[in-house]
């Protein structure tokens, strides 16, 4: 699978049917052809995918689908990777896998953070901005759904908050099936206290994770043999970095792709042209700082930077230390 692309399995077929929703009627509605969903398992690309979320909620007509579907969620319908956290121990580890595993889904990109205690769960979608609301909120209240389905208990998160107009949506009706009231924040995100993220799952099962973990791993394995499109620009930038033509038309060139198609590549990996390159000026200042005694200058110029001034500038947003800093706690 590409990383523009969607996989769709047997049980969103399963789903629909389960909704009442006719399958043809999304499909006619989002200019899909039914063969789409002829084989066993199709892709579909983002925008096709995000065509036929806009396509089901028009054709259901509830502003209430998202619940709905974490309602009609059963186990037996999840595709592997899903019912490989329905198996896990607790919501953390099953967060922690499918955070892992999802991209075998889908280009939807999981954050995990439970270092502070509770367990937050954040979604970076590809082309952001033209994500279906009714998706963001299903994607959501999976979560809400699936710790509620394993642990038996109405478990509740402590925030639920996602791009869209809270007014937009029945607040009472999501804030009765939540226990909390919808946020608006700039990225989707769930979190949920720790307590209720190690709360035991009754439908942890070992055996069947020893079962699906060699074969997610293996198709994990294939996924990432070919290096993403962030992957290939960060190669490219350190070779021109240091001529100063490290710009997205010069990289683009390098991967004969045209600069149009480089940044929607890189928008779909939940990224884009000018954090791969921050993100690669800082990691090569930290390492040419720290084992090398190379002047700031020096850095300066290898970085692609006119002067040392916006070398200095530029490391000190990234990092909020000075390169002198720095250099000198690498030389302890």
């Amino acid at each position: 699978m590409s990383p523009d692309r969607f996989t769709v399995g047997p049980s969103g077929r399963a789903l629909l049917a389960d909704l009442g929703i006719s399958l043809p009627d999304v499909l006619r509605r989002a200019g899909l052809p039914m063969a789409v969903y002829a084989h066993e398992t199709a892709e579909l690309s983002t925008a096709e995918f995000y065509a036929f979320w806009r396509a089901l909620e028009e054709q259901a007509g509830d502003p209430l689908l998202p619940i709905r579907i974490g309602q009609a969620m059963r186990a037996e319908i999840f595709d592997p990777p899903l019912f490989a956290a329905f198996c896990s121990p607790s919501l953390s580890v099953a967060a922690a896998r499918l955070a892992t595993y999802k991209k075998l889904i889908g280009p939807l990109r999981l954050v995990v953070d439970g270092n502070g205690g509770d367990l937050r769960i954040e979604m970076h979608w590809p082309d952001a901005g033209q994500a279906p609301p009714v998706l963001l909120l299903m994607e959501l209240i999976f979560w809400v759904a699936l710790s509620r389905m394993a642990t038996r208990d109405e478990i509740r998160p402590l925030r639920f908050a996602a791009p869209i107009d809270p007014g937009a949506v029945p607040a009472s009706a999501y804030r009765d099936y939540l226990g909390t009231p919808i946020e608006h924040s700039t990225i989707p995100v769930v979190t949920f206290s720790r307590t209720d993220s190690e709360r035991p799952f009754l439908t942890s099962n070992d055996r069947m994770w020893e079962y699906f973990e060699p074969a997610l791993r293996r198709r994990l394995t294939e996924f990432e043999a070919e290096p993403s499109t962030a992957e290939l620009v960060r190669q490219v930038l350190v070779r021109l970095l240091p001529a100063g033509s490290a710009t997205v038309d010069a990289v683009a060139r390098e991967l004969a792709l045209s600069g149009r198609t480089l940044q929607r590549r890189l928008r779909l990996e939940a990224t884009s042209f000018q954090e791969v390159l921050r993100g690669t000026r800082e990691e090569l200042a930290r390492h040419y700082l720290s084992t090398s005694r190379m002047s700031a200058g020096e850095i300066s110029y290898l970085l692609g930077y006119d002067d040392t001034n916006s070398f200095y500038r530029a490391f000190h947003a990234w990092t909020g230390s000075t390169p002198d800093q720095i250099s000198r706690a690498g030389r302890r």
